[in-house]
């Protein structure tokens, strides 16, 4: 019944479109955030093995617990502000991790707010965060202003609505969705949308024949109220994404967009909307442009494995060993090697790191 909802809604809204069919943005944005229908609505678990995906902070606590320490150390050394801005907080995990850290290292006060729209989400979160006394949470970024300290997201970026282009006899064609005989069908029509063609031009895509690419407008959107959120601080961003280099590579010239449901890859996203997360590869080489274009310098992009071992996380293995591989230690160490061992996650994911204010550099981002 729920899903001939979905269906049914998306019928009218296409029937009602220009040309009879709405872009793959229109509906990402549908299928992920409509009030009633959208994934990220829906009071059922998303993340973790009782969801549809996992994400690094969910592997274990240790993930929080060293970009806190890192923070820590960065608001002793610089000066910053003890204050994080999570943007899309999903179960809280990250920030219950981050928190129970900063507690039990730090006598400064800790102010952490999380922006999230999902009201399934910011009840998980009040649950599990509701007794830290610096927790405040938003629907909107928008509600936030002169803010200072750590901006920080996983794993945003690439749930954003995302136009999808292809070269088709020489010509760039926009993947339209359209309607036929009670299901949602693909639809290619010649690229028409300025803003997408701008996009191409600006970011130097070389979109070759038959290839296809996800332009991602709703990503500028994001960085301009990150942008206008932060008066000083640091912009931390983890995802995964290519550049516009390895945008070209013959591996990559069916796109990225997919979906996850049950832990299992679909390539047709138009499948059980509203009940299937829907994501995307960013374009890192477009997300730091945009941002020193609003004021915020690039000081490191790093593997994530990187990024980890930078900010001290083979001294947690160094420091907890234990011969037991029963125990809670070597439960965490297990996941320690998981998260730097480059059969693990993070060689897929990246860490864009920027800073506005502060005047710093890449030299002095980590404790040598």
């Amino acid at each position: 019944m729920e899903r001939i909802q979905v269906l049914d809604h998306l019928k009218k809204i296409i029937d009602e479109a220009e040309g009879g069919h709405i872009s793959y943005a229109e509906f990402i944005e549908l299928a992920l955030y409509h009030p009633d229908y959208g994934y990220y609505m829906r009071e059922t678990e998303k993340i973790g093995r009782a969801g549809d995906f996992i994400t690094t902070s969910n592997v274990s606590d240790i993930f929080g617990r060293i970009v806190s320490k890192w923070f820590s150390w960065l608001v002793g050394k610089h000066g910053i502000e003890p204050s994080v801005c999570e943007i899309g907080g999903g179960n809280g995990r990250f920030a219950k991790a981050f928190m129970d850290e900063w507690v039990k290292n730090e006598e400064k006060p800790l102010s952490y707010l999380i922006v999230e729209t999902s009201p399934f989400h910011r009840k998980l979160q009040k649950e599990a965060l509701g007794s830290f006394p610096g927790f405040t949470q938003y629907e909107s970024i928008k509600d936030i202003d002169n803010f200072n300290g750590l901006v920080f997201s996983n794993e945003l970026f690439d749930a954003l609505p995302v136009h999808v282009v292809e070269r088709k006899e020489g010509n760039l064609m926009e993947a339209m969705v359209g309607y036929q005989e009670d299901q949602l069908v693909e639809q290619l029509v010649p690229l028409t949308n300025r803003a997408i063609a701008s996009f191409i031009d600006e970011n130097s895509l070389r979109i070759t024949e038959g290839q296809r690419i996800e332009i991602p407008l709703a990503m500028g959107t994001m960085v301009q109220e990150v942008a206008n959120l932060l008066t000083s601080g640091l912009v931390v961003t983890i995802d995964y994404g290519y550049t516009a280099e390895e945008w070209g590579w013959p591996s990559r010239k069916k796109g990225s967009l997919r979906g996850y449901m049950n832990h299992q890859m679909h390539h047709s996203v138009l499948e059980n909307p509203g009940r299937m997360d829907i994501t995307s590869h960013i374009h890192f080489d477009a997300l730091e442009k945009a941002g020193k274009d609003l004021g915020l310098n690039s000081l490191a992009l790093l593997r994530q494995d990187e990024f980890l071992i930078s900010a001290g996380i083979l001294k947690e293995l160094e420091e907890n060993y234990d011969p037991n591989p029963f125990s809670e230690t070597s439960r965490r160490n297990r996941a320690i090697r998981s998260l730097v061992l480059p059969t693990g996650m993070s060689t897929a994911f990246r860490v864009l790191i920027q800073e506005k204010g502060l005047q710093m550099n890449a030299e002095n981002l980590f404790q040598q």
